[in-house]
């Protein structure tokens, strides 16, 4: 992983130096997990493992480093520079996004203030997500979303953690540059969690491309809309349809011509069919190609490919 030890310093001493021993190669390594009084646990490659104070990686849980209050507070301190005041608003969103685009997540005691959420307090749990630009992982895929010279409106489908926020984002910067066989085209991205830019006060610490523009932290339904009105895109970019309010502001895109890239969890085309907050789009053939991922050898590795007719055009082209 690239600046290693820069991400290192954003935890505690005691925690960075076990992390820092850890043989394993950082370019696989997915989540770091702290809970209090609960052992560090890892998520790499696709698999859990818990760290021993030596830093050795082990299945069994007995054996992990129990994480104290005092070293997740610590991390806390380094994660924020040491004012959480200054990310308040990032924090009320249980989320926050550090240089390098790798994000935190936070659970703890939730502060409501009538119906909204005011602040977390007693912060307890921390989720370190980090944040891996695998250049060229959709080399495979981009031949198949293209038809004419022109984007088709693509969904992926994928398991949680099997790479479809890393294919999205190579895919768009590959569409923004262009490639031998496409010219490159604007790109807009609404980023609401900061995933795909993983961006550090509004600039993106991830490739997108040279002809993209990106919403970061703004709600899909209107980032769209937005983009739509002020930065002219041929292509919207967006992660994880979540809602209807989604789901109506993807129709108003591509009735305003833009083309769609879009994400869904689910494990085949059979379970997306079932959902019903998609089974509208599916029916009226919206998306024009479905990309099916898995991850049985390695994170990203395609399983199928469906045009709108729910034609395997990957398996037939194999």
């Amino acid at each position: 992983m690239q600046k290693k030890e820069e991400f290192l310093k954003i935890f505690s001493i005691k925690l960075r130096g076990v992390i820092r021993r850890m043989n394993i190669d950082f370019e696989r390594l997915q989540e770091i997990r702290l809970r209090v009084d609960r052992p560090l646990m890892i998520l790499w490659n696709g698999r859990e493992f818990f760290v021993r104070p030596s830093g050795e990686i082990t299945p069994d849980c007995e054996e992990g480093l129990l994480v104290e209050k005092k070293e997740l507070m610590e991390t806390m301190e380094y994660i924020s520079n040491f004012s959480m005041y200054a990310y308040e608003d990032e924090i009320r969103q249980g989320f926050l996004t550090i240089q390098g685009g790798h994000r935190i997540g936070i659970a703890g005691k939730i502060v409501m203030e009538g119906d909204r959420i005011r602040s977390v307090k007693h912060i307890s749990f921390i989720n370190v997500r980090l944040s891996h630009q695998r250049m060229g992982c959709a080399d495979q895929v981009l031949p198949y979303i293209i038809r004419e010279n022109e984007i088709c409106h693509t969904l992926i489908i994928s398991p949680p953690k099997c790479g479809k926020t890393t294919l999205l984002r190579d895919l768009i910067r590959q569409i923004s540059n262009g490639t031998p066989f496409y010219h490159g085209c604007t790109v807009g991205v609404v980023d609401e969690r900061s995933e795909i830019g993983g961006s550090y006060l509004g600039v993106p610490q991830n490739d997108l491309g040279i002809r993209t523009d990106v919403l970061d932290c703004c709600p899909k339904a209107e980032g769209m809309m937005m983009l739509v009105r002020s930065m002219s895109p041929v292509v919207i970019a967006v992660d994880e349809i979540g809602d209807y309010r989604d789901i109506n502001a993807i129709e108003s895109v591509i009735h305003c011509g833009c083309k769609l890239l879009t994400t869904v969890h689910g494990s085949s085309m059979e379970e997306v069919q079932h959902k019903p907050l998609l089974q509208k789009l599916i029916r009226e053939r919206v998306f024009e190609r479905y990309v099916v991922l898995h991850n049985r050898q390695r994170i990203g590795q395609i399983r199928e490919i469906f045009d709108e007719r729910g034609t395997d055009i990957y398996k037939n082209a194999c």
